[in-house]
């Protein structure tokens, strides 16, 4: 068994990765239901929710099928993440996660998200303050380090730990990488195998297959899998991965049938949560997954990621399930 804070999850837990724009209830819910073990929201500004900035609150909706369920701010001015913190509990979340690792330069260039792996005192010194601020777990996600050469996550995860994080997700890669390259487990073993070190140490980066979770189990001896990329537009990962764990054999892929199905399903969804708009230019992105293997999709694609007109996606949705309802993709990773 494996604990954050109080919160028991099983041997191995698998967590869906906050991801802008992805990581939304709709989806969230939909992993829940296919064996994600805890979800995470989007990551949300310190200084968005301070200001009442409407896409910032928007993304505090939590639900109670969803739980347990981690909101995951960013910031780095020490007040601001303090307010944060006192606006977040009243959602009522069961973790709140700092981000001190995305790498992208609007975030970076304020300090925040991966920018605090400039300034590791205060990195661990937010990460106190919170804990002190607060009765929930805080955890902390984050990356190996700014560059190769600043690489010292062995010693940062053991202070972080030491102020009381009650988790810590890490990232296979520097900042300098962004997302390039093979994500480096090594020393996110290393952080693991320290003996000082007694909070779960979840594994992220990479993980596109049953395989690859495993060999983060057993190679690496982490603690659980961080999922993102692999669940954009399928959901099912998660279960296809316990199953692998379970049998050693592949659970069977979704048929076209059930892939139009949770696609209707998770874009209905994201038209009642954010609107007709929003909901249909957001849930774009998980087209190509939802209907990959598929031959000959480009022009399904084109109609499904090209309107904005809930209607004609959906008869999109018709049309892919009438012409290839009976066709089983091959089983690949």
């Amino acid at each position: 068994m494996v604990k954050i804070g109080n919160i028991e999850l099983p041997d191995f837990p698998l967590l869906l990765a906050p991801m802008e724009d992805v990581s939304d209830p709709p989806f969230r819910a939909l992993c829940k239901e296919n064996g994600a073990d805890v979800v995470y929201t989007e990551f949300i500004s310190s200084e968005g929710l301070i200001r009442d900035a409407a896409k910032s609150v928007m993304k505090l909706d939590i639900y109670e099928k969803e739980r347990p369920v981690g909101i995951q701010i960013f910031g780095a001015n020490l007040e601001s993440m303090l307010r944060t913190v006192e606006i977040v509990e009243k959602s009522n979340p069961d973790i709140i996660d700092i981000n001190f690792g995305c790498p992208v330069k609007k975030v970076v260039s304020k300090g925040a998200g991966a920018g605090i792996l400039k300034d590791i005192d205060l990195m661990v010194s937010l990460t106190e303050a919170m804990v002190k601020h607060t009765n929930l777990p805080i955890t902390v996600k984050t990356r190996l380090g700014w560059d190769h050469d600043s690489i010292r996550i062995v010693e940062v995860a053991e202070r972080l730990q030491d102020v009381g994080c009650a988790a810590i997700s890490i990232h296979g890669r520097t900042r300098a990488q962004m997302y390039k390259g093979e994500a480096d487990w090594k020393p996110i073993a290393e952080v693991k195998n320290n003996q000082r070190m007694h909070i779960p140490v979840f594994g992220n980066g990479d993980i596109t297959t049953p395989e690859k979770a495993m060999e983060m189990r057993d190679s690496y001896g982490l603690d659980g899998a961080m999922i993102g990329r692999a669940a954009i537009g399928y959901p099912w990962f998660f279960n296809e991965v316990k199953h692998y764990f379970k049998t050693g054999t592949y659970l069977g892929k979704p048929t076209i049938a059930q892939r139009v199905e949770m696609a209707r399903r998770h874009l209905q969804m994201a038209i009642d949560w954010k609107g007709p708009v929003l909901g249909v230019f957001e849930t774009r992105r998980h087209y190509t997954n939802y209907f990959k293997g598929i031959p000959h999709f480009k022009e399904y694609r084109m109609k499904m990621v090209t309107s904005d007109d809930a209607t004609s996606v959906f008869n999109a949705f018709d049309e892919v399930e009438a012409k290839f309802g009976n066709m089983i993709i091959p089983q690949e990773y």
